[in-house]
């Protein structure tokens, strides 16, 4: 009887462990997005040439749109995209408004601390992007921050953190659309604005009042990644061995010329 007991007791036990294994399997976002064929995407489309929303045709285009639909094909899903800001980016993040966002973040120890960050998938650094008259008035940090020169930025990303910790003289206006800066600069509305290498070098290509003395001298080096919340890990690995087969297959430099370097 008492045998009868133990075993009885072990059944049950195993029978929690295998449930609560269960449940894990079944609710892990890994498991959860292949079973119900969705990819939400969180993106700023606010950031050329890597993301950006066209509002008239009310679709997303850039590098790191077609690099996630790249993913999302290969995982046997789609994508359904999200609206986020900068300023809201990782609180939209953590509350999982979305599975992982992708739209030129800039990897750092803060949001690695605060979530998931995948491996790198595309170099960048900080630089300036002033109107072509001014070429030789900003060198150094040193030539732009003064008071009399005017740098504007877009709200709660890593281009205004740089400026409020390197530039503290300057005059920093932020504008809420970070898109439309570079025009802004083109126009005389502001001097400077410190932005990424590979958006410096999309916007000199497209408007001839704009330059990028310092493109192969930035202030940083970093990398982008895609930003996930805490507990995505399987969807972490799955990206990491994603971003690392198409660096090695010439899909990430076939998509860096078609969008940055063309």
């Amino acid at each position: 009887m008492k045998r009868t007991y133990k075993i009885t007791g072990l059944l049950i036990v195993l029978l929690i462990i295998g449930s609560i294994f269960g449940y894990r399997e079944y609710n892990d976002p890994f498991n959860r997005i292949k079973r119900n064929g969705v990819l939400k995407v969180g993106m700023t489309g606010d950031y050329l040439p890597v993301s950006f929303y066209n509002e008239g045709t009310g679709t997303y285009t850039g590098f790191d749109v077609e690099l996630i639909e790249i993913m999302a094909d290969e995982l046997g899903v789609k994508t359904e995209y999200v609206k986020t800001s900068w300023p809201t980016l990782m609180e939209d993040t953590l509350s999982g408004k979305f599975d992982l966002a992708i739209c030129g973040i800039t990897i750092t120890e803060d949001r690695k601390q605060k979530a998931l960050m995948s491996d790198g998938y595309l170099d960048n650094g900080k630089t300036i992007l002033i109107r072509k008259e001014d070429v030789d008035k900003y060198k150094t940090l040193e030539d732009i921050n003064k008071k009399e020169v005017t740098v504007m930025e877009n709200p709660g990303g890593t281009n205004e953190k740089f400026v409020r910790a390197n530039l503290p003289e300057v005059t920093l206006i932020i504008h809420e659309s970070n898109a439309e800066i570079p025009h802004l600069i083109a126009e005389g509305e502001a001097d400077v604005m410190i932005t990424e290498i590979l958006e410096a070098g999309y916007y000199v290509q497209i408007e001839d009042r704009l330059a990028a003395p310092l493109i192969n001298e930035p202030f940083t080096h970093g990398e982008l990644g895609i930003l996930m919340p805490k507990g995505y890990e399987r969807l972490l690995k799955y990206t990491n061995e994603f971003i690392e087969k198409e660096k090695e297959n010439g899909t990430i430099d076939m998509l860096a010329n078609k969008y940055i370097y063309h």
